[in-house]
């Protein structure tokens, strides 16, 4: 640098001694001020001159988690299912793959592969979520070297098939610019002077291009091989690449002095493809559970239609006292107080109309919009998880109870006569026996009557026959232990329901 400027001063001078001696040396003055000036220029703009030295700093950063907007979506979806007690779901993937192969003719600006996103994805969910992996070589790898057999290995209820459907480079481009250039003359220059000219321009141009991608993925029944219907997945997503470049100029009386400065950024491709892997599974899985899976990806997000189908579809299957049943469930969920015995009781009343205040006690039971907001809006967090493991404590011993072992005279007839039922959750550990003790009595109003009609004549066995077909088309719901419902919401069989 030192070297070059000696050189630029040397021949300024020589200029300035030429133009002196035609000139006089009036304008000594002024040519020092402009030699100062452009050495200042040249040395505040420029560090080392030398091409030899060049060098370029780089930026240095730790390795970090990978993180997008959905990884704590997938967290929380695997909290959702064990809270709305889905039951497991053991899931499946097959190898998920560039279908369109782009991922080869543009050098790999998509992943050829994405099976190993998609174990992540679906491993990271937790919950009730199983993921399988599909490694038929490893497997086999492990039986022949004897390490492993297929004796305790977990069988997939479902698996997902699908992979990279489009993607569509160049699909828009644009481009705009911005030029400003402002140039003025002065004539009282000295006449050595290159030019009588200054100025000053501005340059401004960008340049964007757009893109898309798109993920298909359907999911199908691991024993029949079959698609499950509306189970499927279409996401595309769009991403941008552009490019900016800025430039300034001075010219001073010949000599021009700019800036320029340029950068192109682009979005990156193999990151689109995880962002849509993660949000094709949470509504893969949402919409196979019946999940309002939707809660979870953004306020903006609209209720998926298959999943509100499911619902209304479950809920005309379901029996009025199954429906009440599953409402106090979810009430208990909501933090309300009341106990799970089938029955639209005063109790469960009082906790309807603190949920939903247009709620007025209709006899026929839990309407289907009360019954579905009810569902939709079960709080996602630990604490209800907590209220959800002491519903299903209480089943579970109340399902023990039953197992015990009866004598073999009535064992047969019983049979027969009714299957084995599962018994009710309660809000609180403090009423676990409540709902069995509030069914014992409608169970001896029919048995008392029952007795009635056979010590009575016949006038009035006629008139205790009514009576006791009236308290038993009254008694079903308390006359036996509240029935958990089955798995609510997912896909299940003619021959499950």
């Amino acid at each position: 640098m030192n070297y070059l400027l000696d050189k630029i001063i040397m021949r300024l001078n020589k200029t300035v001694n030429a133009r002196q001696l035609a000139c006089g040396g009036e304008s000594k003055t002024a040519v020092n001020c402009f030699l100062l000036g452009l050495a200042l220029v040249l040395m505040s703009s420029c560090g080392d001159m030398n091409p030899k030295n060049v060098d370029v700093q780089l930026e240095k950063s730790a390795p970090v988690e990978k993180v997008t907007s959905y990884s704590q979506a997938l967290i929380d979806l695997g909290l959702m299912s064990q809270i709305y007690d889905t039951g497991l779901m053991k899931v499946q993937s097959q190898d998920i793959a560039d279908e369109t192969g782009t991922s080869v003719t543009t050098g790999g600006e998509i992943q050829r592969n994405i099976t190993e996103i998609m174990k992540s994805t679906l491993n990271n969910i937790g919950g009730n979520i199983i993921f399988i992996e599909y490694n038929p070589s490893y497997i086999q790898n492990q039986m022949v070297s004897g390490y492993s057999s297929f004796d305790n290995k977990t069988i997939p209820d479902v698996v997902i098939t699908g992979g990279i459907t489009e993607f569509d480079r160049g699909l828009e481009t644009r481009g705009e610019g911005t030029n400003l250039d402002v140039e003025a003359e002065f004539t009282g220059a000295p006449k050595w002077f290159p030019s009588e000219t200054a100025g000053a321009s501005y340059g401004d141009t960008s340049k964007t291009g757009k893109a898309r991608i798109t993920l298909d993925f359907n999911l199908k029944d691991f024993q029949t091989l079959a698609g499950i219907p509306r189970m499927t997945t279409t996401n595309s997503m769009e991403v941008y690449k552009g490019l900016r470049e800025e430039e300034v100029g001075i010219t001073l009386f010949g000599p021009t002095f700019g800036l320029k400065g340029s950068i192109k950024k682009v979005q990156g491709r193999h990151e689109a493809v995880r962002v849509l892997v993660q949000v094709s599974m949470i509504q893969m899985i949402g919409k196979y559970l019946a999940l309002p899976y939707w809660r979870l990806m953004g306020d903006d997000v609209q209720p998926d239609k298959v999943v509100l189908d499911s619902i209304s579809a479950t809920y005309y299957r379901m029996e009025r006292a199954d429906r009440i049943g599953a409402a106090q469930q979810w009430l208990v969920l909501h933090g309300h107080d009341v106990v799970i015995n089938n029955r639209l009781d005063s109790n469960t009343q009082a906790a309807l109309r603190s949920f939903d205040p247009s709620f007025a006690g209709d006899e026929k039971g839990i309407s289907e919009a009360l019954f579905t907001k009810l569902y939709l809006t079960i709080p996602v967090s630990r604490e209800v998880l907590a209220r959800r493991t002491k519903i299903n404590d209480y089943f579970a011993r109340q399902m023990q109870a039953q197992d015990v072992p009866e004598p073999k005279s009535t064992a047969k007839a019983q049979k027969k006569t009714a299957p084995p039922v599962e018994a009710p959750p309660v809000a609180q550990q403090q009423a676990v026996e409540a709902p069995v003790v509030q069914a014992a009595e409608p169970v001896q109003e029919v048995a008392q009557a029952q007795q009635a009609v056979q010590a009575a004549p016949a006038p009035v066995i006629q008139r205790k026959a009514a009576a006791v077909e009236q308290a038993s088309a009254a008694a079903p719901a308390a006359a036996a232990p509240a029935v958990k419902p089955k798995k609510f919401g997912r896909q299940l069989s003619a021959d499950e329901w």
